[in-house]
């Protein structure tokens, strides 16, 4: 049985759930494709957004993924555009050097989609999701700490802190508590289901805006796993050194610690925010050459149509921001936000 092309321009098995680009309209929008230009979708995932990128002008895209399988995925894709597509298993807080080493930079745009994909959540085998029973692992990647390790190995009050700063769980001590009991009386904790039930027994019921009461245990596990924040910190720096002035960053974010970090950096990089920094002296800041204008004051949301089709996309962010020909600007993670759950 072949892959059916589906609007959006992803791809589908059939008996597969299909893969929706959140908020496309608005990022190519944002974005605005020309002829002979290049552009780098450092979050390639199932290649909705590239596809509409080659699409809506004769130009060349540079997409890159960390998570191996979406790399191996794409050939159809890259069979259709051929050598305007190149596609590369990369960090996207790498994207600058991978730009450098392919000879595109600077580019003329840069889209990043914060977050694990919809691939990633519906394959039970990856242990992203609690709707389906599977191993505990969480990594975008094939290498580095499982959210197994992590559960079995941390202890309770480091855990705790995880579950807290970045999952805004408020009963993180709990969860915690019970984790730690559980593992050291019955075993490791090994898969997804095991882990939601233990949650689920430390809190209750469901979330008054029913939701599972693992969300956001699982949205901690996750970030944590795979340093979602710290890459998304230097992902936006990156992109800063790439860009060449006019060229656009597009970022698309799905929960407030995302979108908190990418609000801070446009602000700061626009001249709209000065808190000084360690590497920076407080007037260098207030008066460093702005190196990015921004295209729209308050995030981009789904409208109600696309709500209707896709609902994974309610938490959805758009913000885009025009690069200057000012410097760049250091980058500082904690002046960004970025939370630190380390000792």
């Amino acid at each position: 049985m072949t892959a059916r092309r589906r609007p959006g321009g992803t791809f589908t098995e059939p008996g597969r759930a299909r893969h929706i680009p959140v908020l496309l309209s608005e990022v190519i929008a944002s974005l605005r494709p020309v002829d002979g230009a290049t552009y780098i979708d450092a979050t390639f995932g199932a290649g909705g957004y590239t596809r509409a990128i080659l699409e809506a002008a004769d130009c060349n895209v540079l997409a890159l993924d960390r998570d191996p399988h979406a790399i191996l995925a794409a050939k159809a894709l890259k069979d259709e555009f051929g050598d305007r597509l190149t596609l590369l298993e990369s960090r996207f807080s790498e994207l600058d050097l991978v730009a450098r080493e392919q000879d595109v930079a600077p580019v003329d745009g840069v889209v990043l989609d914060i977050g694990v994909s919809s691939m990633q959540l519906d394959e039970a085998e990856r242990g992203f999701s609690f709707q389906s029973d599977g191993p505990l692992d969480m990594r975008m990647s094939s290498s580095g700490l499982s959210a197994a390790d992590v559960v079995n190995e941390t202890d309770e009050e480091n855990l705790a802190r995880i579950l807290y700063v970045l999952g805004e769980e408020r009963r993180s001590r709990v969860i915690a508590r019970l984790i730690v009991k559980s593992r050291t009386e019955d075993g490791p904790i090994t898969t997804t289901r095991a882990l939601a039930e233990l949650v689920s027994r430390a809190v209750g019921g469901r979330r008054g805006d029913d939701r599972h009461p693992a969300t956001q245990t699982f949205q901690a596990l996750r970030i944590y796993v795979n340093d979602e924040l710290g890459e998304l910190a230097r992902g936006l720096s990156a992109a800063e050194r790439c860009l060449k002035p006019g060229g656009r960053l597009v970022v698309v974010t799905f929960h407030s610690l995302e979108d908190r970090i990418v609000k801070r950096f446009f602000n700061e990089r626009a001249g709209k925010e000065s808190r000084g920094s360690r590497h920076l002296p407080e007037q260098s800041v207030k008066f460093a050459a702005p190196s990015f204008e921004i295209v729209n004051s308050r995030p981009l949301t789904p409208s109600k149509g696309e709500l209707e089709v896709n609902p994974r996309a309610r938490s959805a962010r758009l913000r885009a921001a025009l690069r200057t020909d000012a410097p760049s600007w250091p980058l500082d993670e904690d002046e960004l936000g970025v939370p630190s759950v380390e000792d």
